[in-house]
């Protein structure tokens, strides 16, 4: 076992993300921080003042360095503004699903115990769920009273926004967990102020740069969107997810935009190929897709490079929520396509980065789980010492000092070039449409159904790097495939959702008399 490690580092960086924004704003002022399909945009100094009355009014109303703040974000221009203005007085945000069902939504309030919920659209029943639920405040930052509440206040920058260090936590991304309870990933300033240094860097990021921004807040890629454009003085073109629903208008919405960097999940590129949503007239100012979350498919993305190669560069990345959104990059040729059976390389380590592989097999010390160190590793989950002492542990090869690393959990091969190859996951988490799924939250939620005596979920690999969750389960009640599916909404995002329910007399066990996976795999 050996410690690899990329080139490090020496750029001097700002002492906060607040202060990196002021510098920014300051900067580019009157030109367009945000783009909207509407046509309406934004400047940077009135997002920036708009951002200090925000945090004012949080002051206002308790919020304190390293309070919560919850984000039911729907991509309006005050959501964003919140967002910074929780960052100028060292509040944690986190940004909320909309369409999430209450019970999840409650797990995730249960957990980071927010001072205040911030509304920016959701459903009138899920605001009043929070308000009898918990002990926190909500306010409707989309209504016109909430203008009223902020607009008189002071818009200079905050003073207190320098006594901010970069070990202040950020934002909370909560990830999906094998308990039932999500867990949220604590990611701090100095964790995202150098994921912005190597974004600019490897990507090229620029002021002239229009970045999309067609990931859900709620959605570890958003961070990005967010902080790459405007951090960068870069300008970001916010996309609703209704947009997205819709190849062509998603794409005419993008080209209207006039982007010049892409960033998504392979899912949603997929889906407008094989929508036949692009042209190679199309995105005609893009330069730069990015992607990352989950392998693409080779025959697809192949689709994709040859549509525009001439024109743009496709860099396939990864990186877990853990390590603030992306650790690695690689930049597409013709030559990848020579094997369409091996998915994509990830590429090298940002710099500063190092890592280890703990081999599966001992006589193999290139192939096993990925553990990562560096700059953007995060500080943990959010009130869950358990599962933070279990994923970021002591470097096992660093007996002088301490040094934090994150065990991934995914399984990967280093090739003799120093490239790293994706091989699986090591445990029941998959990836799906660009989610982290832990197999175990669905089966827990659909073990809370009072009918339900057994379950087992498997995901069904389709070939291309596609695939179905699928749940076995044994029921008390005589009650249908479709009941089942419309009680599960209920309880799990609509990403976990499973494509197919089988209910069976009984589920098969192993020797442990645990449910066995691989049996139901077989009935597939």
């Amino acid at each position: 076992m050996a410690v690899w490690q990329s080139n490090v580092m020496t750029k001097k960086l700002p002492s906060n993300l607040g202060l990196l924004f002021y510098e920014v704003a300051g900067r580019r002022k009157d030109a367009t921080a945000i783009r909207y399909p509407s046509g309406k945009t934004i400047s940077y100094q009135e997002l920036n003042n708009r951002s200090n009355q925000i945090a004012r009014l949080l002051r206002r109303n308790g919020v304190q360095e390293r309070s919560v703040v919850g984000i039911f974000n729907n991509k309006s221009t005050n959501a964003y503004a919140s967002m910074l203005a929780c960052i100028k007085i060292g509040a944690i945000y986190t940004n909320l699903d909309i369409n999430s069902p209450w019970k999840r939504t409650n797990k995730i309030i249960k957990n980071c115990n927010p001072s205040l919920i911030l509304d920016d659209g959701a459903a009138a029943e899920m605001i009043s769920a929070v308000r009898q639920n918990n002990s926190c405040p909500a306010i409707d930052i989309s209504d016109r009273a909430f203008q009223n509440d902020y607009k008189n206040l002071d818009q200079e920058n905050l003073c207190e926004t320098e006594a901010l260090s970069g070990s202040n936590p950020a934002y909370l991304m909560f990830t999906s967990g094998s308990t039932g309870f999500p867990k949220g990933a604590v990611i701090t300033h100095d964790n995202v102020l150098n994921f912005i240094n190597w974004c600019s860097d490897a990507f090229s990021i620029n002021e002239k740069d229009v970045l999309t921004n067609v990931s859900p807040m709620y959605f570890d890629n958003s961070v990005f969107d967010f902080f790459n454009s405007l951090f960068t003085g870069a300008t970001m073109a916010s996309v609703q997810d209704t947009i997205n629903k819709n190849p062509q208008d998603l794409v005419s919405t993008v080209n209207a935009l006039k982007c010049t960097i892409w960033y998504s999940v392979p899912s949603l590129l997929v889906y407008l190929l094989t929508a036949k949503a692009l042209k190679k007239s199309d995105f005609t100012l893009l330069t730069r897709i990015v992607f990352a979350g989950e392998g693409f498919p080779k025959p697809k993305l192949k689709q994709l490079f040859e549509l525009y190669c001439d024109r743009m560069t496709l860099f396939n990345c990864y990186g877990p929520t853990e390590t603030t959104c992306l650790c690695s990059s690689y930049k597409l040729s013709k030559d990848d396509f020579e094997d369409l059976n091996e998915l994509t390389p990830l590429g090298f380590m940002a710099p500063s980065y190092k890592y280890i592989i703990l081999p599966v097999d001992e006589s193999n010390l290139n192939f096993g789980e990925l553990c990562l160190m560096g700059p953007g590793v995060g500080a943990g989950y959010y009130n869950d010492d358990e599962r933070t002492r279990e994923s970021f542990v002591q470097n096992p090869l660093n007996q002088e000092s301490q040094e934090i690393m994150y065990k991934t959990g995914d399984l990967v091969r280093r090739a003799e070039n120093g490239f790293l190859h994706f091989k699986g996951r090591k445990d029941n988490q998959i990836k799906h449409m660009g989610y982290r799924i832990e197999l175990e939250e669905i089966e827990a939620g659909l073990n809370s159904l009072k009918y339900v005596d057994a379950v087992g979920v498997v995901y069904k690999h389709l070939g291309s790097g596609l695939g179905m969750i699928v749940a076995f389960v044994s029921i008390s009640t005589k009650t249908s495939e479709s009941e089942i599916i419309d009680d599960i909404k209920k309880i799990v995002p609509r990403y976990m959702v499973p494509k197919s329910i089988k209910i069976q007399p009984s589920l098969p066990k192993n020797r442990n008399g645990k449910i066995d996976r691989r049996q139901l795999e077989e009935l597939l």
